[in-house]
């Protein structure tokens, strides 16, 4: 069984003890996966020694306080960043200190546990972070090695789609034996709930096929002078029917000509993803302002939802790979969780940035600065 090697660094002995005693025990496993992960923990009660720690042998998961003697969790991380050390931070907080915990992710902490946690909540939280590294490592295996990691990752696609390929199968199964009768109407919502998730598994291929090309470095651009003002209003005509079907109204303000050098898939793929949210998790009757506006040093577009919004605390694993924001709201919106993944890293290749504001029950912006 491999195991993957955890750093605990806390300078409370019992929280260090728990967490030794609970992940010692403790196991993940995926249908995807050939065999169950471990975990080795290792723990030290200063920022200092994990500096040590990490500089003879980089663990992959590090689970960090902030308030400790000396140096700060805080700095850690920042020496974590500056050497470009690939490990996974988990920062350990206090409910008083959420906003410190937000900033940490922003610095590039993957997720934080807030204190006190019960073993539940940690073992959550370690099996989220294990299918990250799972699914990661095998992204960057794919073209480099042969057929068993094809497999793998085709396995990956498999168990992702089997649930609703099952639903679909059991809708089809119920319509075959006229279980709701002969009137063809009372078959109506079974075939929207089909659709729906034929739906769901269709844009998760999709983002699967973005993501991969982007990880590997071989997806072909065509970098020229395209006319982005054309591509939003492709992309808001892309998204009537959806827009449509949630009576929500999408208004596109822009220059008639904004010049940018730029591949025009890739900017099509973040115009589309960002409207598609907009509209998603946006209420019955609303709207969505697409707005572009042409700088002599940068380009800047918003696009604004009158939405379910979200807290600040969900806000920084958004551009996380396969997370969703996931409530009670949210339940029944489908979604793959990479959406706004592909979308930060396309962004990435043009030097530009994506920033959210967001309040609930009010609505979300998302705002893209491109660098000329």
């Amino acid at each position: 069984m491999e195991k993957l090697k955890v750093l605990v660094v806390d300078d409370e002995p019992g929280i260090c003890s728990g967490i030794n005693r609970i992940l010692s025990r403790h196991f993940v496993g995926f249908p995807f996966m050939d065999e169950n992960i471990g975990f080795d923990v290792q723990e030290t009660h200063c920022g200092e020694d994990a500096i040590e720690i990490l500089n003879e042998s980089v663990p992959d998961i590090i689970l960090l306080d902030n308030k400790l003697p000396g140096m700060l969790g805080i700095e850690v991380l920042e020496y974590i960043n500056r050497k470009r050390l690939e490990t996974i931070v988990l920062m350990i907080t206090s409910y008083a200190s959420l906003e410190l915990a937000v900033k940490a992710t922003n610095q590039g902490a993957h997720d934080f546990i807030p204190k006190p946690f019960t073993p539940q909540e940690l073992r959550s939280a370690i099996e989220s972070v294990t299918k990250h590294i799972y699914l990661k490592r095998m992204t960057r295996k794919l073209n480099k090695e042969g057929k068993q990691i094809r497999f793998q990752f085709l396995s990956v696609l498999s168990h992702e789609l089997k649930t609703p390929l099952n639903a679909i199968e059991g809708y089809l199964r119920i319509m075959q034996d006229r279980q709701a009768g002969n009137d063809l109407e009372a078959y109506d919502k079974i075939l929207e709930r089909s659709l729906l998730r034929v739906k769901g598994m269709r844009n998760l291929i999709m983002d699967l096929l973005d993501l991969t090309k982007i990880e590997s470095g071989k997806k072909q651009r065509e970098v020229v002078p395209v006319n982005l003002a054309n591509i939003a209003k492709l992309s808001a005509d892309t998204m009537v029917p959806i827009s449509i079907q949630k009576d929500v109204k999408i208004y596109l303000e822009s220059p008639e000509t904004v010049m940018y050098n730029a591949d025009h898939e890739e900017i099509e793929i973040i115009f589309n993803n960002l409207l598609s949210n907009a509209i998603k998790y946006n209420i019955e009757g609303g709207r969505v302002d697409f707005h572009i506006e042409d700088k002599q040093d940068r380009v800047i577009i918003s696009i604004k939802d009158t939405g379910i919004g979200m807290d600040k605390e969900e806000i920084p694993r958004l551009f996380k790979e396969f997370v969703r924001i996931k409530n009670e709201q949210t339940k029944n919106i489908t979604g793959s969780g990479l959406g706004l993944s592909i979308v930060k890293k396309l962004v990435r290749l043009y030097k530009g940035d994506i920033s959210v504001e967001s309040t609930p029950g009010k609505g979300s912006v998302f705002r893209l600065e491109f660098p000329r």
